[in-house]
């Protein structure tokens, strides 16, 4: 798919540009899953682009907004096409582990800064330029398997996508079982797949106590749609890959009772007081709704807030060094300032990066909620 520039999916407050801009200003490209099988989280990141301020510290902001078609090979044409032809400064997204590794080495080879929205490896050799802001997979299904465990579980199944999500969180839940749960089942299915009834048949008879869905967007909801449907009685986790309201639409009253570890955002009103996101939480909920009305929210929404909010932390860092968007030298300062961010509370999660860490997600900022009455309710 031949990348093209999207400027009605951004809002005015964003300025869009089709031509090169001048070279005061910064610019920063955008990609996401706006259209294929990841669309409903592309279309959470559009969200949050919509709101984006169109300065940093005096300097105008431009936004190229581009769709992957939620396919790696789109994904890396559209990153060769913002830092060849469009100069950007930074990238942000995209939505996919799959997409957002291929764009990775792309950025890295170009020393173009990245602020992933999809948890994809940024250790070792993988660092470079590349940073993200979603929780690694190990911390949120570390919460899930503390769960199961605490409610008596002794043994679980699992129904996960037949891609590198799925498999990212098959290894979370092996890792983190170890000693604790035994997974009895383990089957998977493809995100454009119609049905998944031989795949529960063979989870339930396997006769687990608990099931964990390792899937995310809307897709996710088939499984436990047919669990329920097959008189499956026990409970089902989810992922934190399906916190969006057509996830909620989808499943309808199959999903009630699932449970899924999640970014505080989802539930930022109904946090405790010392919950350190709240207040930042609270205010872009508010934000957020105003613009896109009632229960727009999601934590994919807030994980490119939070994205943005590293990323223009690094451009005030950068300004403060007296070096010119639009240079390598710019690029530079923009990845040095991505670690030495200090500590940056977001409305997502709380953040800390270094040079050895360019994720940086504090696990004390995840909280478990379950789908009550087809709403979010926070469990703890």
């Amino acid at each position: 798919m031949k990348p093209t520039l999207t400027p009605r999916i951004v809002l005015p407050v964003v300025a869009l540009m089709a031509a090169t801009p001048a070279l005061a200003d910064i610019t920063v490209g955008v990609i996401a899953s706006l259209t294929g099988p990841a669309a409903a989280l592309g279309a959470e990141t559009k969200k949050a682009v919509a709101l984006f301020p169109t300065s940093v510290g005096g300097e105008k902001v431009n936004f190229i907004v581009l769709d992957d078609a939620t396919d790696p090979t789109s994904a890396v044409k559209n990153v060769r096409k913002l830092i060849s032809e469009d100069k950007v400064d930074a990238i942000l997204g995209p939505n996919l582990i799959s997409t957002a590794t291929a764009m990775a080495d792309v950025a890295n080879a170009e020393k173009t800064p990245m602020v992933s929205v999809a948890p994809l490896e940024v250790s070792g050799d993988k660092r470079g330029f590349v940073f993200r802001s979603e929780p690694s997979a190990d911390l949120m299904v570390n919460r899930v398997v503390a769960d199961m465990v605490a409610g008596g579980a002794k043994t679980v199944g699992f129904i996960g996508f037949s891609d590198s999500w799925g498999e990212l969180l098959l290894k979370a839940l092996t890792k983190a079982s170890e000693g604790k749960l035994t997974i009895v089942a383990s089957e998977r299915y493809g995100r454009a797949d119609p049905s998944v009834q031989a795949q529960v048949l063979k989870v339930m008879a396997a006769k687990p106590d608990v099931v964990f869905v390792g899937a995310s967007g809307t897709p996710a909801a088939m499984p436990q749609i047919t669990l329920r449907e097959r008189g499956y009685k026990g409970k089902v986790y989810q992922s934190h890959g399906v916190t969006s309201k057509e996830f909620l639409r989808v499943g309808g009253k199959a999903i009630e009772g699932a449970l899924i570890p999640v970014g505080p955002v989802l539930v930022a009103e109904q946090l405790p007081d010392s919950h350190p996101t709240k207040k930042a939480s609270v205010a872009f909920v508010k934000e957020l709704e105003t613009k896109h009305g009632p229960d727009s929210r999601s934590t994919f929404a807030g994980a490119s807030w939070d994205a943005w909010l590293l990323l223009q932390n690094a451009i005030v860092s950068a300004q403060k060094a007296k070096v010119k968007s639009g240079t390598p030298e710019f690029r530079a300062a923009l990845r040095n300032g991505l670690e030495k961010n200090g500590r940056l509370v977001g409305v997502n999660g709380v953040y800390t990066m270094s040079a050895a860490d360019h994720a940086g997600y504090d696990a004390s900022a995840i909280v478990l909620i379950k789908v009550e009455n087809n709403r979010w309710k926070l469990v703890k």
